[in-house]
């Protein structure tokens, strides 16, 4: 009777043994299953974010080549990071406290839409890009007597009435080979008030380069990594 007990513990011993075994297989499986999975999220991941970098550079390429002759005289630049364009001649663009686009300005816009949206709206780039950004940007200097968040609400106001100006006139002169559905889904403005001002060298505020116009291009990159990481 002693030696049946001890077998039939030995047999359970047996049991629970191969058990753990199957389980311990089948975390094991579902470890490298999982790991399988993540590795190939990240190569989908890594893969677009070597295209898009390719196509930001090559988008700064093509700007660059179409504007380089005419960005000294307007007094811009395009930032090869973010593949920004900033128009920093705040005498040009709008009077002091005024949101009202300055003739000068509009002509610049005449000659750098056009040219702006055809590069972008190139077949290349079209279904890469989610949004163009008119930017408006303050100084830090509001009217006088005004605290700093007084300040900060007034150039709120003014930099969104400025953005908003330029879309105006930039929407209501479209030129007919452009796609205005395609600009009525993509091209928006804002105003960012003195949020991003700009310094000198010393770390002060640099009022007049901080008062400026950015067309800023937002690509759908981030947009197709989060549906990868959903999926």
């Amino acid at each position: 009777m002693a030696l049946d007990n001890n077998n039939n513990e030995e047999s359970q011993w047996i049991h629970i043994s191969d058990l753990m075994s199957v389980l311990m297989m089948v975390f094991l499986f579902i470890a490298i299953s999982y790991m399988f999975v993540v590795k190939k999220q990240f190569n989908k991941i890594k893969e677009i974010a070597v295209t898009y970098n390719k196509l930001q550079d090559d988008l700064y390429d093509k700007l660059h080549e179409e504007f380089k002759n005419d960005l000294e005289k307007w007094n811009a630049e395009i930032d090869s990071t973010t593949i920004s364009v900033k128009f920093k001649s705040p005498e040009v663009l709008f009077g002091a406290g005024q949101a009202q686009l300055k003739p000068e300005f509009k002509e610049i816009l005449s000659d750098f839409i056009p040219r702006y949206l055809k590069i972008i709206t190139d077949t290349t780039y079209i279904n890469d890009i989610e949004e163009i950004k008119i930017e408006g940007h303050t100084s830090s200097e509001g009217k006088a007597g005004m605290n700093k968040d007084e300040s900060y609400i007034y150039n709120m106001n003014l930099s969104q009435r400025r953005a908003f100006s330029t879309f105006n006139y930039i929407y209501s002169n479209l030129t007919p080979n452009i796609q205005k559905d395609w600009v009525m889904k993509h091209l928006t403005a804002t105003g960012l008030s003195f949020s991003r001002i700009k310094l000198d060298s010393s770390g002060i505020e640099n009022r007049s380069q901080s008062r400026r116009v950015e067309f800023r291009i937002k690509t759908n990159a981030e947009q197709r990594m989060v549906k990868i990481l959903n999926q």
